[in-house]
């Protein structure tokens, strides 16, 4: 999970001068250089769009078939989306169900009609299959601490139900089962552009935090005084050192110094991207995610994972008028993720998707919706088996067979089983997920098709 006081690589170059203390080195030296061979194969990236707090999803795909709309329209109460305003879309695989999405996302639309973008029904943790049977009875283990927002956050992160002293994130664990593909690279694969979060975190390496505008380099050694004190910073990281803990500090330093200077001058030769992004915070961070796409090859690397976060979706009050704003910035952003990727010819080597710690209550507080389990995500990108819906959608009625009570889906799909099928499309050997997800052999199939 995101912790905001966390100490980040960013935070580190910047304040290069100060004392590092054994807790920092510990968590920068994770960032040593991984010397392996160059297997064939070419580029590709994921990129982890964050929706913190538990996206409402119900409200995001609606069924429109007059029964299953009656049954959705009773159990939201007031925050039903009127059937006149929803807008259709037609799932290659018919159910005899028809579906719409929430006014504010027509680019979704457009994306899910172009077979770019994928839906994946009713995600949530779970150590195996579960029905409310088994929930009630105790004859199926359940997930860990349920409905906080914390500990669902961590098992999103780390890619199973499982409570974990050592937070070890399953894009983590890929980075490193895939580390001979970044050969020449001295930076992680994982990067972010929303700080330090577990999803991203090795037992060997950390992410890289990368600012929406780009590296930070260090400060404070402006003018005449500036340039006395970076001759004698230089000076002292390039000397040998006889104690190993200032030696380590000073070989991080120069590595940290290193890969900004790569990515800089990679960034400032890169290509001009005509797409326009929004403004929003989240817009911003998918252009720089678009900016380093385009330099991938300049900065030695055939395999980026990238993490993105946006916040407001623990919507316990006045959801019907944030949740629209919210919506309609996830869909413009994702929509000109995917027009900048096609116009760097990108579009088939990137995947993007949604994750977040939960999803919401069905039924209504009378202002929002509370912490629930079951959501569903979205998938987008050219080599994404758009235009379909991937899972078993919820039966949505109060205190039937999906609802463990309060409105609380009991999820048709594992969180292991989505990102056993990123991982295994990034390059990870079928063979090797039984180690990346403890819990994928519970279930019937390890992957779910949708790219």
């Amino acid at each position: 999970m995101k912790t905001s006081n966390s100490f980040s690589r960013r935070r580190f170059l910047r304040y290069g001068g100060s004392t590092a203390s054994l807790a920092m080195l510990a968590q920068l030296t994770a960032l040593q250089r991984t010397v392996s061979a160059a297997p064939a194969g070419g580029y590709r990236a994921l990129v982890c769009v964050y929706l913190y707090g538990g996206n409402d999803a119900f409200n995001l795909i609606v069924p429109t078939s007059n029964a299953q709309y009656t049954t959705y329209a009773t159990s939201r109460q007031g925050l039903a989306v009127p059937l006149a305003q929803l807008l259709p879309i037609t799932p290659a695989t018919s159910t005899g169900v028809n579906y719409g999405l929430h006014p504010s996302v027509p680019e979704l639309q457009t994306l899910f009609g172009d077979q770019k973008l994928a839906i994946v029904a009713n995600l949530g943790s779970l150590v195996a299959p579960l029905t409310k049977t088994e929930y009630e009875s105790g004859a199926v283990e359940r997930p860990p601490q349920l409905f906080s927002h914390s500990d669902q956050g961590d098992q999103w992160m780390i890619g199973g139900a499982v409570s974990q002293i050592q937070k070890i994130g399953w894009c983590g664990k890929v980075g490193e089962n895939l580390a001979s593909l970044n050969p020449g690279s001295v930076m992680s694969m994982n990067i972010s552009l929303d700080g330090s979060n577990t999803m991203q975190m090795g037992a060997t390496k950390a992410p890289y935090n990368l600012g929406a505008n780009g590296p930070t380099e260090l400060s404070g050694f402006w003018g005449s005084q500036g340039a006395l004190r970076k001759q004698a910073f230089d000076a002292l990281r390039n000397q040998a050192q006889t104690n190993k803990l200032s030696q380590g500090f000073a070989d991080v330093m120069n590595e940290s110094i290193a890969i900004e200077a790569t990515i800089s001058a990679a960034l400032a030769s890169g290509p001009t991207i005509m797409t326009p992004f929004p403004s929003s915070w989240l817009g911003e961070q998918l252009s720089m995610v678009a900016r380093m796409i385009s330099v991938q090859s300049a900065v030695g690397q055939t395999r980026q994972i990238f993490f993105v976060g946006k916040g407001g979706f623990d919507t316990h009050g006045n959801q019907n008028a944030e949740q629209p704003a919210l919506y309609a910035d996830i869909s413009q952003c994702l929509g000109a993720f995917q027009a900048a990727m096609e116009e760097l010819g990108s579009d088939a080597d990137v995947t993007l998707f949604t994750a977040s710690e939960f999803g919401r209550t069905l039924s209504s507080n009378a202002q929002g919706t509370d912490h629930g389990w079951g959501a569903h995500h979205l998938v987008l990108g050219g080599a994404v088996g758009g235009g379909d819906l991937y899972g078993t959608m919820p039966d949505l009625a109060l205190d039937g067979p999906d609802d463990i009570g309060g409105g609380r889906m009991i999820p048709t799909t594992s969180v292991e089983q989505y990102a056993a099928t990123l991982a295994t499309w990034f390059g990870v050997a079928p063979g090797d997920l039984a180690t990346l997800f403890p819990h994928i052999g519970n279930f019937a199939s390890p992957t779910l098709g949708f790219v």
